[in-house]
C-alpha cells in the first residue's frame, strides 16, 4: 500500500507575549518579581493594542509562557524573581523568522 506524504501548512503568528517578555528581559539586567514583570509587559501590550482576552487570562498566558523560558534555559529563575540570560533574545519572533 503506497502512503503519500503530507505537507501541512502551519501559519503561525508572531507571539506577542514571548516578544514583550524578551523585551522587558532584556533591556534589563535586573531581576523581576513575576507581578512586576507583568505590569510592564501588560503596559507595553495595551500601548501595541495587542491585549486581547481579558487581563487574567494574559496573565496565565505570560506566566506559562516565562516557564517556558526557564525551561529552555533562557531565563534564570532564583526565589520567585526572573532575570534574563544573554541568549534571551532567541525567543523573540523575528530572531525565529530570521532562521
Amino acid at each position: 500500500m503506497a502512503t503519500t506524504k503530507r505537507t501541512r501548512f502551519s501559519r503561525r503568528l508572531p507571539d506577542h507575549v514571548t516578544d514583550e517578555l524578551v523585551n522587558v528581559l532584556e533591556t534589563d539586567p535586573k531581576f523581576f518579581g513575576f507581578n512586576e514583570l507583568f505590569e510592564l509587559v501588560y503596559g507595553r501590550l495595551k500601548e501595541r493594542n495587542a491585549v486581547s482576552g481579558g487581563e487574567e487570562m494574559l496573565r496565565l498566558r505570560a506566566y506559562e509562557k516565562l516557564q517556558n523560558l526557564v525551561t529552555r534555559g533562557l531565563v534564570e529563575k532564583g526565589g520567585k524573581e526572573y532575570k534574563g540570560l544573554e541568549r534571551i533574545r532567541e525567543a523573540h519572533s523575528d530572531h525565529i523568522a530570521a532562521q
